[in-house]
């Protein structure tokens, strides 16, 4: 009997928190949310936002799969995590982005940030944003050059974002902030629309697949350091990447902190670095530098936070 119950002890990753909810389901509920952003995408920039998604998804499950073959460990793309992963790559890049390039980034963000370094849980910084990182460095040209809006008045067929407007003034027309919350703006496909991106985002709070404390700390440290440089709050907000990264990937549970008061830290980190590289870099959008950079930082966090804790708690008995 007692060799039974050792045999069947089975220990997994963090977060050890005992509840109704699998990794399936949690990953699940996150693509479901994204459906609104992916739909308003393709209204805006047409058939190929659906096209150069399935590429990303497809080519992100495949890699997990035939990693784990080779390697002979129990498949795991049913937990849906690589295909998540997928989407969000899609979400990172522009809608006219060869194939080729997006199946790279799978390839990056499945093989090397996720798979090996232990698979889902075992990861140090987020594999979408990894891959859109090394993207943008390896593809400049491609992950920069960004195809108009079917709606807009134009005979252009690629034009500036609204953070590349502001980073070189008269470049282009400055789209209004309601342009910015609807999405009929030019930028990657899963930045266009802040209002399915906040829709997406409310479900998940409602649902408690997130904590709103890290989105909110990311938000409000853009719009404070906006307002110190005498610029628009409301603009920075919606323009780029900034609700995409607050609420879909400066939460992902893996790299990112679990105790509270680490991610009010982590989140106004990300804001300070997202606005520091938009006002002083040599790129006119930083959020996706600005969570690497915090994923580096984020075991000191966790450290820092459950020490603080532990100290508080030994004062008070």
């Amino acid at each position: 009997m007692e060799k039974k119950f050792y045999n069947n002890l089975s220990v997994s990753s963090s977060p050890h928190q005992v509840n109704n909810e699998n990794t399936q389901r949690i990953m699940g509920m996150v693509i479901l949310s994204l459906i609104p952003a992916l739909l308003m995408s393709t209204y805006v920039f047409g058939f190929r936002v659906l096209t150069l998604t399935a590429v990303c998804v497809i080519s992100s499950v495949l890699f997990e799969y035939v990693w784990n073959m080779f390697t002979k460990k129990p498949q795991t793309v049913s937990d849906l995590s690589a295909a998540l992963t997928g989407l969000l790559i899609a979400f990172n890049v522009p809608s006219n982005l060869p194939y080729y390039i997006a199946v790279v980034g799978s390839a990056v963000a499945i093989l090397v940030v996720k798979c090996l370094f232990g698979g889902l849980g075992k990861n140090l910084f987020n594999p979408a944003i990894t891959a859109r990182v090394v993207l943008f460095i390896s593809f400049a040209t491609e992950m920069t050059t960004f195809p108009v809006p079917r709606t807009a008045t134009t005979d252009l067929l690629t034009g500036p974002t609204p953070l590349g407007i502001l980073a070189e003034p008269g470049s282009a027309t400055m789209p209004s902030n309601m342009d910015l919350f609807i999405g009929t703006v030019g930028g990657s496909m899963g930045e266009v629309s802040a209002a399915a991106l906040i829709l997406g985002g409310l479900f998940l709070v409602w649902k408690k697949v997130i904590s709103p404390i890290t989105p909110v700390c990311f938000i409000a440290t853009v719009a404070i350091i906006a307002l110190i440089a005498g610029q628009d709050p409301i603009f920075h907000i919606l323009a780029g990447g900034v609700m995409l990264g607050a609420i879909f990937m400066a939460t992902d549970y893996v790299t990112t902190p679990l105790i509270p008061k680490g991610k009010v830290i982590f989140g106004v980190g990300c804001g300070i670095l997202t606005m520091l590289i938009r006002l002083f870099g040599a790129y006119p959008e930083g959020v996706s530098f600005a969570i690497l950079l915090m994923n580096i930082l984020t075991p000191l966090i966790d450290m820092y936070c459950t020490n603080s804790l532990f100290k508080k708690k030994k004062e008070a008995k």
